[in-house]
């Protein structure tokens, strides 16, 4: 855990402290909204087999109806994503992570009180929305208001508690129906709307919009009054004077057009991997593939697993590096993606064989005659997709989960940022809501092999891309990555 007191600059034998107690306190207020969107995300996983037996015919699910109440959450992400776009360069950061409280809660109170089944798609759009707009606009606040030495493990913050939301999710699945579910989803919604009230905006945002007192008091009350904040704003008052108005023009150059792509790219990668029709089906998947354990014990393992390498990530980030981190997650996702592709391939999880309800333990695993795995013992051979979905979890929440939400953050120029980190989580939930919108329609026609096959290729593809256009970000500030971009060759800057 980072220090609360931390050294941010040496004179001579004396050395600057700056206070992060405020700066963890506005930090921990604003990731409620992703612990708020991973609790959302992966709502349908407990309320899917739920709702597919339920006895009233109002609510009752069948296959259709539950890849559209799964993928949902996506399309409405996607418009929340889009909407801040204009809301992040016109309202600011904060206040953008404030609004996304509304569409939340309404949406929690639709389900929770749904007598029919559009209330439960409306409100699976409106959480969503919410987390498009959270998406979009916690990482860049979190960034723009932490400094180098805190950046990486602080920017790792927006996906820790967006998977431990999933986590608490799966673990209250256990023991209340999904309405009470929906009623729980009000909680975190409420308390980061009360603390955020009392939080500053960001400091470069105000910077840009010409408040430069409120700005200066902002810097202040995050470092403290005894560090040497002054540095930091002269800092970040030049950096905004280098790109106070964007021209159509400038968005050519590769100081503009190169982040943002990269940004893009690997937001639109991070969703082919498959991650969000994996959590969303996670309990139904296990279900067809016939873990040896029910579907709802398996999720709450993998929620866990995902929760403690998140952690691992989060320990790592200012140490190890961004594009180490990159490489090793993407080498493990490839390697469990061929395993349960395999897996899928030769055991009993064929087409036309959809289940989204609870399958007893102690199943004879695979059906086909002559498959290798025929005579194994289904005990152990069930634990093949469970731990295989594990790996997958943990190599993603390893770098491909958090790296790329913070490497958003910190390479998207600031005068581009808002605009861009809208159209950037825009793309990611357009490709979530095409993936789990297919997910189920894919694996009844031919077997839940073909997208982990899919998924697979995907992987190899994430390592190309890594090893040729991410940038190592690591011990770096946002002035000095935005100075990278526009000489082409360095990560360096001129003090004052």
């Amino acid at each position: 855990m980072t220090d609360e007191r931390t050294p941010l600059i040496t004179n001579g034998n004396t050395v600057i402290y700056t206070s992060n107690k405020r700066l963890f306190l506005a930090v921990f207020a604003a990731v409620l909204g992703n612990f708020n969107s991973g609790f959302s995300l992966v709502y349908a996983s407990s309320a899917i087999p739920q709702l597919t037996t339920i006895d009233n015919p109002n609510l009752r699910m069948n296959t259709l109806i539950a890849s559209w109440f799964g993928s949902m959450f996506t399309l409405g992400a996607a418009a929340g994503g889009i909407s801040a776009m204009v809301l992040n360069d016109n309202i600011g950061r904060k206040l953008s992570i404030m609004v996304s409280a509304v569409p939340s809660a309404v949406g929690y109170l639709l389900m929770g009180s749904a007598q029919a089944v559009w209330m439960l798609l409306l409100g699976r759009f409106l959480t969503g929305f919410a987390g498009g707009m959270t998406a979009a606009s916690i990482p860049v606040y979190v960034s723009e208001i932490s400094h180098p030495k805190v950046r990486g493990t602080l920017g790792s913050c927006p996906q820790i508690t967006a998977v431990f939301g999933a986590l608490a999710l799966y673990a209250l699945g256990l023991v209340l129906p999904w309405r009470w579910l929906a009623v729980a989803g009000e909680v975190p919604t409420l308390i980061m709307l009360i603390l955020l009230c009392f939080m500053p905006d960001s400091p470069r945002y105000l910077i840009a919009k010409g408040r430069s007192d409120q700005a200066l008091k902002s810097l202040e009350w995050l470092r403290g009054s005894g560090s040497d904040y002054m540095t930091e704003y002269y800092q970040i008052e030049e950096s905004v004077s280098l790109q106070a108005r964007i021209t159509w023009a400038e968005l050519g150059t590769p100081f503009y057009y190169k982040p943002i792509l990269i940004s893009v790219v690997m937001r639109f990668l991070q969703q082919m991997t498959g991650i969000t029709p994996i959590l969303v089906y996670l309990e139904p998947i296990f279900n067809m593939s016939k873990v040896i354990l029910p579907g709802q014990y398996d999720a709450t393992i993998v929620g866990a697993v995902r929760l403690v390498s998140v952690l691992i990530a989060a320990s790592l980030m200012d140490k190890a590096g961004r594009r180490i981190l990159l490489f090793t997650s993407g080498f493990l996702m490839f390697l469990s993606m061929l395993v349960l592709c395999l897996y899928t391939l030769y055991t009993s999880c064929p087409a036309h064989n959809v289940n989204l309800t609870a399958i007893p333990s102690g199943l004879i695993v695979a059906q086909e005659p002559g498959s290798p795995l025929q005579m194994a013992s289904p005990n152990l051979v069930t634990l093949i997709p469970l731990i295989g979905t594990m790996v997958i979890i943990f190599g993603y929440a390893m770098g491909w989960g958090p790296i790329t939400w913070l490497l958003m953050s910190e390479i998207l120029p600031l005068g581009a940022r808002g605009v861009a980190s809208g159209l950037c989580v825009g793309v990611s939930w357009i490709t979530a809501f095409v993936l789990t919108q297919v997910f189920m329609t894919v694996v009844e026609t031919y077997g839940l092999f073909a997208p982990f096959a899919f998924f697979c290729v995907i992987s190899v593809i994430n390592l190309i891309f890594t090893g040729a256009a991410v940038p190592e970000t690591r011990g770096r500030s946002l002035e000095e990555i935005e100075n990278y971009f526009r000489t082409g060759r360095t990560l360096s800057i001129n003090r004052r």
